[in-house]
């Protein structure tokens, strides 16, 4: 229900009351001390009266619409004809309250506030009886027998035509709840006269004429001003002090809001036969009202579920046309209708029926699940186990617990929606969207199916009963009907409102509008009947058709009335055109005939005499009679018992009988069939039985065999088949996909091609199980030095980045080695032999800098001063350049300052703080920066002699910060450092002589040393009359098996350091090569 205010106006006093000329045609309002006389057609002032001395307080008008009173503060009464001329004027001793017509005598009650007079035109003088109250408000019954006076100390009494009482009611709030407002039920269909009561205790009551109350008082909330009934009392109208007036249902239950005002409400009431509202307000306000019932309805096959009164469910059965009504006592604003179930929406909950049975004219419900909850929602649809809300754009289902499974949100909004049916819990919806939009949505599915897009927007629509047509009534008025596999729009009617395919039927449908019913059966031309109203079904014979608010069926011309005369007629016409293309063979079509009617056998029959026994033989399969369509065939052809076997196995595969069809189809041949079936079933035992019965030159049906075993998590099985037909390729990679990785390996021993299918799966699985060292060493082994050289560069740059400096210092020497291994190829010789510098480089100063990092960064230092004042030495002359990620010349700096100091350097420790004041500071090194910086200060300005570096070539001192690096600064020999302690080694360049050449003098380097044997190491000589025994030092004490003996890095060491640190870590410090790894 909603209102549309259908004119307005503003008096410039206080409107008391109200009362419409009993055609409609004029309304008369009490403003200040005037009458005001409206057109109600456009709110124009037709006349002001003037006639009282002071406020008039109220106005009736009588039921003939001769004469209307009017009554004032003045005390008296004004009798107007309807011509707006005053013929009586009568007075009280004190103001009148109100008037009221009897609607059969015209008798005319009028009440102050001491007593009240009865008048009629017959009578010569007011007939007056004393009141003990004062009389707000009075009410004659709908037959003019009885008058209801309502008193101010809460009293209403009853009287006859003669004014005698005959009633007392006493109302239980006393004179603390005046009476302010009554009204009888003008309706003749009740069997009691009803009279509704509103006082100023904030009730609304309801009293039969004997007294007795009717139910318990509603509380308003709000002091009512005014009641009125509507001309059939179905609904009453109440206005008061919450500024606004109210619907509510004859029995008390309220609906709505018909207009909100900006003061109290003073009076309204309904014009005649109508729903149009006026209220008048305590500002003068007049506002004229249309009130607008909606529709709501739902209907599925037969049954119509409609609103009355709006608070009943009527269910009606089209066809018995039975009815049944369920009082929800509150507002229905929605109803939704499918199979068995039924749901009504209330403002605050949902209720859910079914069907006591399923028998299919069972009318009685009961109540299933209540979904207490308040929805807003522009549609709602039931299905078997769910509720769907629309909201504008979005879809939500719920189940009947109330808890949301799945929403759907759409492009536009939501114009139609339909349930088209499906097994319980999987139902189909036809959804019509604003942008043209259509779309079959599961309510168990969240993904929307989208059928087709048109360019108008979606009105009404329709899916036919085999789901192949789709019809669609827009927003131009247009019904269109598609195909909805191939998006063809077969054809279009104009003036169509809303459309509906036969439930029975495939090819006919009907469509309104235009003031016609129009039926289109299959391609024959559309026929038409008049018709007022929507089509909202099309059942068999029957078209249900809503006009207003009322259902009705209309039976469908004879032409169309059997669904089997449609098809005969097809079957004439086909057989009409073929005699025209020149066929005869009247046989042939005896027999379509025949097959029509039911007489398969005889059909046959005739279908072999003409020579088409194929015919016979698609109409027996095609009617699933296998057995027959075998005896007719006999011992024929054995393609043709094939090809029977394959209909039947078909057949079984449809009606989900697969097992039966998979022997079927491996009975007639048809392995590939027989595989998918199994496989989509996961029978493992049924595909290794097909699967090792076939020869091995079906490769096609076996490696659908594998492809189901890997499928079904049998990889033993997919590898059996796979050798089975010798497809080696599919066995790697099998084993590849299922991490088999040592059958794979065996695999690639023995077939060396696969190679590279084995390892850079291999490799690419150790990297996203975090394995990338054996990850490198697999795409190496794989021939992939990009990506081997690629995984190197991601680990160092995540060992610098994460402070792992003796791990970069590794990666880096790796990273060496490949471009070593890549350089044999002459054409990246000279770049790579750049890089392996480059990274050879690289390692030497992580390898250090992870000494000065562990110094700075923990609290305990693993290095001898010495080690680490000639590391940050090294590493200050190597960074003569850029500084390589993650090394820090703070930390540098900040080391080789400490331990000068420490070794005595102070000339050097001094050059290192002013050094460092130039640079960024971390805070927690500040301070110890500062006080060293002080300290140093006050040490000698030289440096320990015994710290002084010595070429090993040209014997030259060297300074202890050397500008030109680790080079001497006389003879410009690059200085070799031990890789442990950092200190100078022995060695010295050299040239070879002439005549030696650059491999003679690596294969002499590469020469083991003579071994002399353990017993000859005393030696025993005479000479000059005396014998001596001397100890030969110069034998070498390291056995053939020593590992300190292998030539593992390109790095010098101090035999003692690397010894003991190769027993620490069981492999060479820098390289990492394990002692007892045998490979050079």
């Amino acid at each position: 229900m909603r209102a549309v205010l259908t004119w307005r106006d503003k008096a410039e006093q206080c409107i008391y009351d109200l009362a419409f000329k009993p055609d409609g045609t004029q309304l008369i309002l009490a403003a200040g001390n005037r009458l005001l006389v409206y057109d109600t057609s456009d709110g124009t002032l037709l006349q002001p009266l003037k006639g009282h001395k002071d406020t008039v307080y109220c106005v009736a008008y009588a039921k003939d619409g001769k004469r209307f009173a009017s009554g004032s503060a003045d005390k008296s009464v004004i009798i107007w004809t309807s011509k707006l001329e005053g013929i009586l004027k009568y007075t009280h001793n004190d103001s009148i309250q109100c008037v009221s017509y009897n609607p059969v005598t015209h008798q005319l009650a009028s009440c102050s506030s001491n007593d009240f007079g009865l008048w009629s035109p017959e009578q010569k003088s007011v007939s007056k009886h004393k009141s003990s109250s004062k009389i707000t408000c009075c009410s004659w019954t709908n037959d003019g027998q009885y008058l209801a006076l309502g008193m101010f100390n809460g009293i209403i009494s009853i009287r006859n035509k003669n004014g005698e009482e005959k009633v007392k009611i006493e109302r239980p709030g006393g004179s603390l709840s005046p009476i302010w407002s009554i009204c009888w039920n003008p309706s003749r269909e009740e069997h009691n006269d009803i009279l509704a009561v509103a006082d100023w205790g904030q009730k609304l009551s309801f009293y039969q004429l004997s007294g007795k109350q009717i139910g318990r008082d509603r509380s308003l909330n709000f002091d009512p001003c005014c009641i009125s009934y509507f001309t059939k009392g179905e609904y009453i109208l109440l206005g008061g002090s919450d500024k606004q007036v109210s619907l509510f249902t004859k029995d008390g239950v309220r609906l709505g809001t018909v207009g909100e005002q900006n003061s109290w409400v003073w009076t309204c009431k309904v014009k005649p036969d109508s729903n149009y509202v006026v209220v008048g307000c305590q500002d003068g306000t007049i506002s004229f009202y249309q009130l607008i019932f909606s529709t709501v309805h739902g209907l599925y096959k037969d049954r119509y579920a409609y609103r009355d009164s709006m608070t009943d469910v009527i269910v009606q059965h089209l066809i018995t046309e039975q009815k049944v009504r369920i009082k929800c006592k509150e507002l229905v604003k929605k109803i939704a209708i499918y199979k068995n179930r039924l749901a009504i929406q209330l403002p605050e909950k949902i209720l859910i029926y079914e069907l006591y049975s399923d028998d299919s004219s069972d009318m009685h419900y009961r109540v299933k699940e209540k979904i207490v909850k308040k929805f807003e929602c522009n549609l709602l649809v039931v299905c078997a186990d769910h509720i769907i809300l629309c909201q504008e754009k979005r879809l939500q289902c719920l189940s009947f617990s109330g808890v949301k499974e799945r929403e759907w949100q759409m492009e536009s909004l939501i114009r139609y929606i339909k349930v088209i049916g499906g097994p319980p819990g999987r139902e189909g919806l036809l959804v019509g969207l604003k942008n043209g939009q259509i779309l079959k949505i599961f309510v168990d599915n969240l993904f929307a199916i989208v059928l087709l897009k048109q360019a108008t927007a979606v009105r009404c629509l329709d899916m036919s009963a085999s789901r192949n047509k789709l019809a669609v009534v827009d927003e131009n008025d247009t019904c269109l009907v598609y195909d909805i596999h191939t998006k063809e729009l077969l054809f279009q009617e104009p003036n169509a409102n809303s459309v509906a395919w036969n439930t029975q039927c495939e090819d006919m449908l009907c469509f309104s509008g235009g003031g016609y019913l129009n039926i289109k059966a299959s391609t024959f031309p559309v026929h038409q009947q008049k018709l007022q109203g929507f089509v909202v079904g099309y059942n068999g014979s029957k078209i249900f058709c809503l006009h207003v608010f009322s259902m009705s069926a209309v039976e469908v011309p004879q032409a169309f009335t059997r669904v089997q005369d449609l098809r005969y007629l097809e079957l004439i016409n086909s057989i009409e055109e073929r005699k025209k293309r020149g066929e005869t063979n009247n046989d042939l079509f005896l027999a379509d005939v025949f097959s029509y009617q039911g007489k398969f056998h005889e059909a046959a029959k005739l279908y072999k005499r003409s020579g088409h026994e194929n015919l016979a033989l698609d109409m027996y399969t095609d009617l699933r009679m296998f057995e027959y369509a075998k005896d007719f065939l006999g011992s024929g052809d054995p393609k043709e018992t094939k090809m029977l076997i394959t209909k039947q196995a078909d057949w079984a595969r449809n009606i989900n009988e697969p097992k039966a069809a998979v022997e079927m189809y491996i009975s007639a041949g048809e392995h590939v069939k027989a595989i998918e079936i199994s496989g989509d079933h996961g029978w493992v035992d049924m595909l290794i039985d097909i699967a090792r019965k076939l020869d091995k030159a079906e490769r096609e049906p076996l490696l659908m065999c594998a492809h189901y075993f890997k499928k079904l998590d049998n990889p033993g099985y997919a590898a059996e088949t796979y050798l089975k037909i010798g497809d080696l390729k599919s066995l790697v990679q099998l084993h590849v996909e299922t991490q088999r990785w040592d059958e794979a390996f065996a695999l690639g021993e023995k077939h060396p091609e696969f190679k590279d299918d084995i390892y850079v799966p291999y490799a690419q699985w150790l990297a996203e199980n975090d394995r990338f060292e054996e990850a490198q060493k697999a795409f190496h082994k794989a021939g992939r030095q990009e990506e081997a050289v690629r995984v190197l560069e991601q680990l160092t740059h995540n060992a610098v980045v994460e402070s792992r400096f003796n791990d970069a210092a590794y990666y880096y020497w790796m990273l060496s080695m490949q471009c070593l291994n890549i350089a044999q190829d002459p054409a990246q010789k000279d770049v790579m032999l750049s890089k392996f510098h480059h990274f050879q480089h690289l390692a030497e100063l992580y390898h250090g800098y992870h000494a000065i990092h562990r110094y700075t960064e923990e609290p305990f230092s693993f290095h001898l001063p010495e080690t680490l004042f000639n590391i940050s030495r090294f590493l200050l002359h190597s960074l003569t350049k850029d500084t390589p990620l993650g090394i820090s010349k703070v930390k540098t700096l900040f080391t080789l300052a400490k331990q000068s100091k420490a070794l005595g350097a102070y000339k050097l420790a001094r050059h290192a703080y002013n050094k460092l004041q130039g640079l960024r500071i971390p805070t927690r090194f500040q301070k110890s920066i500062e006080l060293g910086s002080l300290t140093i200060r006050s040490k000698p300005f030289h440096d320990s002699e015994e710290l002084v570096p010595l070429c090993y070539r040209c014997s030259t001192n060297n300074p202890l910060l050397n500008n030109l690096g680790n080079v001497c600064i006389n003879c410009r020999q690059p200085f070799v450092f031990s890789a442990s302690s950092y200190e100078v080694l022995h060695l010295v360049e050299f040239y070879l002589e002439e005549g030696i050449t650059d491999e003679e003098a690596v294969s002499l380097i590469d020469l083991e040393a003579p071994r002399h044997k353990r017993e000859n190491k005393w030696q025993e000589i005479t000479s000059n009359n005396s014998q001596t025994l001397r100890l030969d030092e110069t034998m070498d004490s390291m056995g053939d098996d020593d590992p300190f003996t292998a030539k593992l890095s390109f790095e010098m060491f101090h035999s003692e350091d690397y010894e003991l640190l190769v027993l620490q870590h069981t492999c060479c410090p820098y390289c990492r090569r394990r002692i007892d790894d045998p490979s050079p």
